[in-house]
């Protein structure tokens, strides 16, 4: 059993190389985005057409109903239980590096749902008061956590008062015993800007202004969904409040701020082996890589 990663940033070229390397190893691919999951969601989340998921088995996509939750837990335990099942090696591909390093890493994750009710009391308190109750009930997470963050605070504290231990008490890592190559597609800032401006282009071209109108007519505009990257521009151009050349703008924007935190989180993981996205021989010099992983995991194998 092994796992081959492909990372990086949005807009850097990883599905187009993961189904090409996919159909070279006989192989299916598990989505590592965290918008993929949900149904509904395809055009501006860039999910796999219907063709590229016939050409190439696609896992971790289209599983969950648009007002369902899935927790980084759920999402771990699914994806370990289709490594663990798989006769050939998976590649498990995307930009979300949470969800990327809770099986690389096999994080140990508190497997609390988020609670509504908790969370709409805890939310009555300012920043300040929830960080003044970390510190006093868990000084470990609190010195992790800067005073600002709501949303991680706010977990720690649902995580304390649900389960009765802290969130430091119940994190840690389990490794996966089996061999992993990690390999990440990099673009310059310039690059990576021009691919988004097309990207976005294209996407406002195959209807993500009728995708969004539709889903808002299907689940309410209120739907946290609407509000991550691409839709909640587009709402505010179908609530008036900006043109959509406005919103398009908006959507580059946006995205490029998204890409840079990509790639802080993933310079900060020294095992992803890094490659050119623009380059020429990409697809060639990645397969190189992945067949010396092949030999190498294949004599330590060996009685």
């Amino acid at each position: 059993m092994s796992l081959i990663v492909i990372c990086g940033a949005t807009a850097s070229g990883k599905s187009s190389l993961a189904l090409e390397l996919a159909q070279r190893l006989n192989t299916f691919i598990i989505s590592a985005d965290s918008r993929q999951i949900y149904q509904d969601f395809d055009i501006g989340t860039a999910k796999p057409t219907k063709e590229e998921q016939n050409l190439v088995p696609h896992y971790m996509i289209d599983i969950c109903h648009p007002i369902e939750t899935l927790t980084v837990a759920d999402y771990q335990k699914q994806v370990q239980n289709i490594i663990s099942q798989s006769t050939s090696v998976p590649l498990l591909v995307g930009g979300t590096g949470l969800y990327i390093k809770s099986i690389i890493r096999g994080l140990k994750i508190p497997a609390v749902s988020p609670i509504p009710k908790l969370r709409s009391q805890l939310e009555w308190y300012s920043q300040p008061e929830r960080y003044s109750f970390l510190t006093q009930i868990d000084r470990l997470s609190s010195q992790k956590i800067h005073p600002n963050d709501e949303i991680r605070t706010i977990r720690a504290l649902e995580v304390y008062y649900v389960t009765g231990k802290t969130i430091s008490a119940l994190q840690g890592e389990n490794p996966p015993n089996y061999p992993i190559l990690e390999i990440g597609l990099h673009c310059e800032p310039e690059v990576i800007s021009d691919r988004i401006n097309k990207r976005t282009a294209i996407m406002l071209k195959s209807g993500l202004v009728a995708e969004t109108d539709n889903l808002i007519q299907k689940y309410g505009i209120d739907l946290p969904l609407l509000n991550t990257l691409g839709y909640v521009e587009i709402k505010q151009y179908l609530k008036g409040e900006v043109t959509l050349s406005q919103a398009e703008e908006l959507i580059t924007i946006h995205t490029r701020q998204f890409a840079k935190r990509q790639r802080t989180w993933f310079k900060r993981n020294s095992q992803i082996q890094w490659f050119e996205a623009n380059s020429v021989s990409l697809l060639e010099d990645v397969w190189l890589l992945i067949q010396n992983f092949q030999k190498k995991n294949t004599s330590h194998n060996l009685p």
